[in-house]
């Protein structure tokens, strides 16, 4: 007998079957179906033949792949007893509920189990699908995948992400092969080094066509990634939480969210059944009609040689140029000199402010601006009274290595969350806070989902008692970026590097996932401090004028034309931000490889803004011409060159966008596209388009 279900979500369809009363196996996953399509038809016609040199049945890749099955890949549950006996459980389908909702129980009588899969579909296009083992008797248990999802056989590759500090989001696109690649976090946070999502594009898609399967593991700890192919060519991918060194035997374990996607309309269409579930469904905006404020952060200007006479000259400056809210750094607290002590310690330090934050604040709020405040609350200084009352509190062994000059606090301790929040609250109530820059500068001494399980609690405990008070996830830049993480955050620091050239690409890439409005962008100091490289204010201001704006370095050193400059931009991305983030951020497909080049449309396609930069210097002579996208082919724009960071002295031609404006229609600009002037490497080019009446 066979049982199927379908999930719908979009642009895409999911179809289960049960053969036999077996786990369900996913027996297809791409463009949505015909509402009359016969399932079990396509289930029986996706069954396998057997030749010689293999088993005498086909092993089921199912949502959990079974050993017992003769299933040779990884399995989706590993998992012993107490004398190291494995447990190979076979599990039969028990009871399937629900439509958009479906929620599949399956039994496993003989070692007392019960498997538990949920595939929730969203009207984003999302489906999000998780798993839990119930077991009667404790296990130790190593592994348990999400549901496990099959690849496409048409795709030649896969593109997962890897990176550092201060160049997050690189991707690596590898070819199919036989066997596996097994991609693990295993510092206690997301990575930098791992961002937990893999994207499969079918052969020849781009990014405005072709199929695109797209995966997302939401959370916030250690994570693991295995994308095999089997050697009967059928392929997997699992998601799910890292191994871990500190786990007893337990009765039940689940994992975090796994997040899928299908567009048949490119990385592009993908990247926007994505971002548009982040926007809708997962964070969640403590004012959401609140236009997203212009930030000015201090770190960059001062670290810690706080000030309040410097302080307040900055917050003028910053206000003047377009700065909406103040955001005060690291160094306000304990004995903070340096980044060698004080971390737990959060009080404010009354050898800096003699009368504590009010007076700073108070200036900041007569200026129009509101007030926010960096906390690392997960950390500890050996140098710190906090430590010295407490140094049981700290994660790991006494001796093991420091990171950053500091350790972990054991978050998974009621007494710890009590402290900080004890610590935090104080802060957030004596004087008016309406952002925390939530820090996390060290990987963990080893790998426990118990420190993220704490971390959510605080977190959820904090937002409960400070509702209004919107939180950004930073760990030293991109180091904890993830759905989990941003159930409970509203803004993340991409990176810590404000260096504008290796930005453009850092935030062209995490646009996959993450939507432009909850992305933190810089504009940096003139000499960067990560990279020593330095940049015109236009091309600064421009890239950080594609995310949620912001400024990080001292105003003072300012010119007068530069600060004219960052004036001008800073007030067109004001006049333009609602807009601009109605919809989600496309990536534009160029001829030139240094070109990084993304569009803005509104949502009734009215207007429109390309950002275009330009990387290193091109191959050719002359520029190629912008193919725009998203537009309406049947309706005629106005097309004006809005910014050219002085590119006009290369050009000697007569462009029309020189000198005004063009009138094409949408379909013209989309197919022939647009001719630019020269542009320099390290350098922005600005269009701005809006509809003929």
């Amino acid at each position: 007998m066979t049982q199927t279900w379908r999930v719908d979500a979009g642009p895409q369809t999911l179809v289960l079957a049960s053969f036999e009363g077996e786990i369900p196996s996913v027996v297809y996953w791409g463009p949505a179906l015909p509402d009359k399509e016969n399932l079990k038809v396509l289930a029986e016609a996706t069954r396998r033949d057997i030749t010689g040199g293999m088993m005498d049945t086909v092993p089921p890749l199912s949502l959990c792949p079974q050993e017992a099955d003769a299933f040779l890949g990884q399995p989706g549950f590993v998992a012993h007893i107490s004398d190291g006996t494995a447990v190979r459980p076979r599990f039969v389908l028990e009871s399937v509920e629900g439509s958009d909702e479906l929620v599949i129980r399956c039994r496993d009588k003989a070692h007392g189990l019960q498997y538990t899969a949920t595939l929730s579909a969203h009207d984003t296009g999302v489906i999000a699908l998780d798993a839990q083992i119930k077991s009667q008797a404790a296990l130790h248990i190593s592994w348990l995948a999400a549901p496990v999802m099959p690849a496409p056989a048409l795709a030649d590759s896969y593109q997962d992400y890897s990176g550092r500090w201060c160049r997050e989001f690189q991707p690596n696109a590898l070819d199919w092969a036989p066997g596996a690649r097994l991609r693990e976090s295993r510092s206690g946070r997301t990575g930098h080094e791992t961002f937990p999502s893999l994207v499969v594009p079918t052969r020849g898609a781009t990014h405005d066509t072709g199929g695109c399967y797209g995966f997302h593991y939401g959370w916030s700890g250690g994570h693991r990634m295995v994308a095999e192919e089997l050697p009967d060519g059928r392929r997997q991918v699992q998601f799910g939480h890292a191994t871990q060194s500190d786990v007893p035997s337990i009765k039940e374990v689940s994992t975090a969210t796994l997040y899928i996607g299908y567009s048949d309309a490119g990385l592009n269409g993908l990247s926007e059944i994505f971002q548009s579930h982040v926007v809708s469904k997962i964070v969640r905006f403590p004012e959401p009609e609140r236009p997203r404020p212009v930030h000015y952060n201090c770190w960059e200007a001062i670290y810690f040689d706080h000030d309040l006479e410097t302080l307040t000259t900055i917050a003028d400056l910053a206000a003047d140029i377009g700065a909406e809210r103040f955001v005060l750094d690291d160094g306000w607290f304990g004995h903070r000199d340096d980044d060698t002590t004080s971390l737990g310690d959060w009080d404010v330090d009354h050898r800096k402010y003699p009368y504590g934050l009010r007076p700073l604040v108070d200036h900041i709020l007569d200026l129009g601006m509101t007030f926010g405040i960096w906390f690392e609350p997960e950390m500890i200084n050996r140098e710190s009274t906090l430590f010295k009352a407490h140094p049981d509190w700290v994660l790991g062994p006494e001796d093991q290595p420091i990171g950053r000059q500091q350790l972990v606090l054991d978050m998974s301790r009621e007494d710890v969350r009590d402290y900080l929040f004890g610590k935090m609250d104080a802060i957030l109530s004596d004087i008016p806070v309406d952002y925390v820059k939530w820090d996390h500068n060290r990987v963990l001494p080893y790998n426990t989902a118990r420190q993220t399980e704490g971390l959510y609690a605080l977190l959820d405990r904090i937002t409960a008692a400070h509702p209004k008070v919107e939180l950004e996830t930073c760990a030293s830049g991109g180091g904890r970026i993830d759905y989990g993480i941003l159930e409970r955050t509203q803004r993340l620091w991409l990176s810590d590097s404000n260096d504008a050239l290796e930005r453009l690409e850092i935030q062209a890439n995490a646009a996959q996932f993450l939507p432009d409005v909850i992305v933190g962008s810089h504009v940096g100091p003139r000499v960067c401090h990560t990279s020593g490289r330095v940049f015109t204010i236009g091309f600064r201001a421009w890239v950080a004028a594609m995310r949620h704006m912001g400024f990080e370095m001292d105003p003072r050193e300012l010119t007068e034309a530069e600060r004219d400059v960052l004036k001008d931009i800073t007030s067109w991305w004001k006049d333009n931000r609602d807009w601009l983030f109605q919809t989600p951020s496309k990536r534009i497909s160029t001829a030139d490889p240094a070109i990084i080049a993304e569009m803005r449309v509104s949502e009734d396609q009215s207007k429109f803004a390309t950002f275009i930069g330009k990387t290193g210097t091109s191959r050719q002579t002359l520029t190629l011409p912008i193919q725009l996208i998203g537009l309406r082919e049947d309706v005629t724009y106005t097309v004006s060159l809005r910014y050219h960071d002085g590119a006009l002295a290369l050009s000697r031609g007569h462009i029309p966008l020189k000198d005004g404006q063009i009138q094409l229609s949408g379909k013209a600009l989309m197919s022939m596209g647009v001719q630019l002037p020269m542009q320099n490497p390290a350098s922005m080019m600005i269009l701005e388009g809006e509809r003929v009446a």
